[in-house]
């Protein structure tokens, strides 16, 4: 095997110390090797040209704060040298009759000056992009009743009659390493083992954690429904006529003029995709409330099949629901808790293998379920790899930025070696890689898998507390999709930690293939919630 193969495997030691009952090594202590493809070292290697997007981003928008101001002291400078350095010079030239037209001359210059001034700031502030604040957020806790252990759901899976013992040690194993605790959440149609793909069981659902998750978000704001301007739901499985931005429309009895996006098959990063579309919308209509509806629904994408591929959804997939109130209202700065940053988007799907890597298709049996590519793992590193080196000039600090520049010039001016010390200067002249820990105090990595959640943070060089609301909601709620990184925060938020001017970055990604990121700045101190939190 290829060298640049191995390094693309881990080995993992598993069944150790177990008896063998018959065959020839009967008696004897075995264990078996478990070999599995792993994320690349996506921090060893950075691709320039996601670093000079970055770069691109950022002069984008902060050309104007750099070279504006420069321009004004410099005129204002020599139109001030102009005059008399001393007031009493200066108020002579106004009275006394032989300077009158010099003076009145100057006087114009500078009224003139400060007019180009006011309007240049007008139009500056005019055309700034609005701030869009995070008034407040909430995620949809089910009901004690709908709470499954992965006994439980080995059971029910059992006792539906639409598995075959291979395929139930196979979600047996797959649940042991998943990271899932035994109190997460699937739909009532899926215990008693009758058939929820369809209609009726998916708009009960939705009916089920859509409206949760709004009543508590209007109930924590005071916002009547018939206040918002924008609404942006996402799903990716579960698509019916009427949408599902529709039933929300229909059931708070909104208003007619609201505008309203849903937004299907996108995956677990859909989430941060309807909050950039709601951040546009925003934009374009000032003094204007945005509701982001984030949601799966489990029952509708259950697979009843045998192909293990697809059997791997069922296993991580539970109930969840978020819902979010964003505004562009001056007035809702002191309220609010949090301002949005920076949305940074990486798409993958002009390459084959990373559009199939999840993908939605019947089986041989004609069943209907999502495959689940071994080389997601690979893929999914590549894809971050983009995002998180795009992302890094807009939050990274400018010391951390200065010794990634250095190096990349010493790499232009003086890489490239040969000869014996080749292995050498490469490696002496390997990019700077930044510290992410010093751009942002909280971390919200979408929970897809232990595993996943295991690489990121070898990767990402995090520590445990780092990674803590990501395992944490994993195992309390399971993988609930694009709604995850909200169940993440929440699990900050009632934990205390979240302090003004703390920044969070928000990272998922999904199929197609997609890694989106996030970035917040806490605006308030954030208390611990005495109700209305999902983790109390």
């Amino acid at each position: 095997m290829a060298g640049g193969e191995q390094d693309m495997l881990s080995t993992e030691i598993v069944n150790k110390g177990v008896i063998e009952s018959s065959g020839p090594d009967a008696g004897a202590l075995t264990f078996s090797v478990r070999v599995r493809r792993r994320l690349p070292d996506f921090l060893q290697s950075v691709n320039l040209k996601y670093v000079k997007l970055g770069y691109h981003y950022l002069i984008t928008h902060g050309i104007y704060i750099a070279t504006v101001p420069v321009l004004l002291v410099l005129v204002f400078g020599a139109e001030v040298g102009s005059l008399s350095s001393s007031r009493e010079e200066i108020w002579s030239k106004f009275w006394n009759s032989t300077s009158a037209a010099h003076a009145r001359y100057d006087l114009a210059t500078v009224v003139g000056f400060f007019v180009v001034l006011v309007f240049t700031m007008s139009v500056y502030l005019m055309s700034r992009p609005r701030s869009v604040y995070l008034v407040d957020f909430a995620c949809f806790k089910p009901d004690d009743d709908l709470k499954v252990s992965k006994e439980r759901f080995l059971d029910v899976a059992r006792k539906s009659g639409k598995f075959d013992e291979a395929s139930i040690g196979f979600q047996k194993r797959i649940l042991q390493a998943s990271g899932i605790g035994d109190e997460t959440y699937i739909p009532k149609a899926i215990m008693s083992g009758e058939n929820c793909t369809t209609m009726k069981e998916g708009r009960a659902e939705a009916s089920m954690v859509m409206f949760g998750a709004l009543d508590e978000l209007f109930e924590k704001t005071k916002i009547k429904p018939k206040d918002v301007g924008v609404l942006v739901v996402n799903c990716s499985i579960f698509n019916p006529t009427p949408s599902l931005s529709a039933m929300i429309i229909n059931h708070y009895k909104m208003r007619g003029n609201i505008l309203s996006f849903n937004l299907g098959g996108m995956g677990c990063s859909a989430g941060i995709i309807a909050l950039d579309l709601a951040r546009d919308m925003l934009q374009a209509n000032p003094h204007n409330y945005a509701v982001v509806v984030s949601t799966e629904m489990v029952g509708y994408n259950w697979y009843n099949g045998k192909e293990r591929s697809m059997l791997i959804p069922n296993c991580f997939f539970r109930m969840g629901c978020s819902a979010l109130l964003l505004s562009n209202r001056r007035r809702d700065h002191r309220r609010a808790k949090y301002r949005l940053e920076h949305i940074v988007r990486t798409h993958k799907g002009a390459d084959d293998r990373c559009f199939r890597s999840v993908y939605q298709e019947e089986d041989g049996e004609r069943f209907k379920g999502l495959r689940v590519s071994k080389d997601l793992m690979e893929i999914g590193g590549d894809a971050l790899k983009t995002n998180i080196t795009t992302l890094g000039p807009l939050v990274l600090p400018f010391s951390e930025q200065l010794q990634f520049f250095a190096t990349l010039v010493q790499r232009h001016l003086f890489g490239g070696g040969g000869g014996s010390n080749s292995s050498t200067t490469a490696t002496a002249n390997k990019p700077y890689i930044p510290d992410y820990k010093l751009a942002f105090e909280h971390f919200c990595v979408h929970a897809a898998s232990k595993a996943i959640l295991d690489e990121l943070q070898k990767n990402l060089e995090l520590s445990e507390k780092n990674m803590e609301a990501s395992r944490m909601t994993l195992y309390r709620f399971g993988n609930t999709s694009s709604s995850s990184i909200w169940y993440e925060l929440a699990f900050l938020e009632a934990k205390g930690s979240v302090k003004r001017g703390d920044r969070v970055w928000q990272l998922a990604f999904g199929s197609g293939f997609k890694c989106n990121s996030a970035v917040w700045r806490s605006m308030r101190t954030v208390r611990k919630p005495s109700t209305n939190n999902p983790w109390l």
